[in-house]
């Protein structure tokens, strides 16, 4: 099942989105997670089978390129309002429901034009030198 944690640079109205569509999801500060430093909130993740949601790409990007195995990542590229949030989000569980399995050590990330990209994302296949330069020539969507 499908779970996400979104992070508190995000809205907590994505908790909505992802619940209209039967899915579970938790907004950081809701569950007494605000203020968090970022490896903490990504053990927390890790340790509860979240699939993490976030616009803190750099930092989030370090965090999860040093995991052997997580759930996905999904990065909110741009620095967007909340209704857009919520569209972008909702682009991002269409795919994911198109992929009928977990993102499981993949990289998903959301531009503002609605274009998704997907990569590998963990220990074995990042190269650290690369972390800030996105590949975004090719979205899937």
């Amino acid at each position: 099942m499908d779970r996400f944690f979104i992070d508190e640079c995000l809205s907590a109205q994505l908790v909505a989105v992802a619940k209209a569509r039967g899915l579970d999801a938790d907004f950081g500060p809701h569950i007494g997670k605000a203020g968090w430093q970022d490896w903490n909130l990504t053990r927390f993740a890790l340790e509860n089978d979240y699939i993490f949601v976030t616009n803190n790409r750099r930092d989030f990007l370090k965090e999860y390129a040093a995991q052997e195995l997580h759930n996905g990542l999904i990065v909110i590229v741009p620095n967007v309002e909340r209704d857009d949030q919520k569209r972008l989000f909702g682009v991002v569980l269409d795919h994911l429901a198109d992929m009928y399995e977990l993102p499981v050590n993949k990289l998903i990330e959301v531009l503002e034009d609605g274009s998704i990209h997907q990569r590998d994302w963990f220990d074995g296949d990042v190269d650290p030198g690369h972390i800030d330069e996105p590949d975004w020539s090719s979205p899937i969507r």
